[in-house]
């Protein structure tokens, strides 16, 4: 096959592909051709554009570093991030809502006990969180690790420093009692940009639109028998609650942040200064390799 057009190029690409071995290979690159196609020829680039498109592309990859994934940030402010999460995760009843990871995760953080501050000497409004996990019925999961993970009081995380001796800070794990609760206690996390000094940035620009978060905690809490949660829990009456740059608010997640005076807080710790007090119990939703074995 040679001599092709803009009507005929695509049926000789899926042609190509037709031999693919594994079938999901073929299925995800058929689809993407015919998508792809079908959004160039809507769009009708210039040669000028589709040049600047791959010039993006290739930027927002050199833009990626240990610290910092690009990449994600396009997903997430594509909206396709949340996309994935809403076809892989879909809740029901009691089961806690997912949303998304983000670029800031740090696998196998520093394990603290119960309790613990995990501030890390970040300067902020003290905050105790308290919770509990369980199954979707109400049955404590003891063991469960909780990762979590939040922004400091000026809006970065700990991997985002240049210091040469930053370390962890505002993240942390946790395991839950024979109850399936857990507690710790940290700074208030505030509201962020994203990092928009980048590729992500520039489009956000050009789209017209904000590159802010509104102010959450990260979780990240898995047992044996149930799906891995991803999920934040997002402080009630946040600006941008309602235009998050990356999509990832959901009404079930908000929160009160609820200030209590100084004095003693309900884990027994005195406390020299007002404090902000977060409580979430989460529910896991058993796995589907489970749930067919107990079927």
């Amino acid at each position: 096959m040679r001599n092709f057009n803009q009507f005929t190029i695509t049926d000789a690409v899926l042609e190509r592909i037709s031999g693919a071995p594994d079938p999901r290979i073929k299925e995800i690159s058929e689809a993407l051709v015919r998508h792809l196609h079908a959004f160039v020829r809507e769009v009708r680039p210039t040669q000028e554009e589709w040049a600047a498109g791959i010039d993006f592309l290739t930027a927002t990859g050199h833009m990626c570093t240990g610290s910092r994934q690009e990449f994600i940030l396009l997903s997430d402010t594509l909206g396709v991030s949340m996309l994935v999460d809403a076809i892989n995760h879909e809740a029901g009843g009691t089961i806690t809502e997912s949303t998304v990871l983000g670029p800031f995760y740090v696998p196998e953080p520093p394990e603290f006990s119960a309790g613990a501050d995990i501030s890390g000497g970040l300067v902020g409004q003290p905050m105790l969180v308290t919770g509990s996990v369980s199954a979707p019925d109400g049955m404590p999961l003891e063991d469960a690790i909780v990762d979590v993970w939040h922004s400091d009081d000026d809006g970065y995380y700990d991997v985002q420093s240049t210091a040469d001796d930053a370390g962890l800070a505002g993240r942390a794990r946790f395991r839950t009692d024979a109850y399936g609760k857990f507690h710790f206690w940290s700074i208030k996390p505030a509201a962020y940009p994203i990092p928009h000094d980048g590729p992500v940035g520039k489009m956000l620009q050009a789209q017209g639109r904000h590159p802010w978060r509104p102010a959450h905690v990260h979780f990240m809490i898995e047992a044996p028998g149930y799906e891995v949660l991803v999920t934040h829990v997002f402080v009630s009456g946040d600006q941008y609650l309602d235009s998050d740059a990356v999509f990832g608010v959901k009404d079930s997640l908000i929160r009160d942040f609820q200030v209590e005076p100084a004095g003693q807080a309900p884990d027994g710790r005195q406390v020299d200064r007002d404090y902000c007090h977060l409580n979430y119990d989460f529910h896991l939703k058993p796995s589907t390799k489970t749930a067919s074995r107990a079927a």
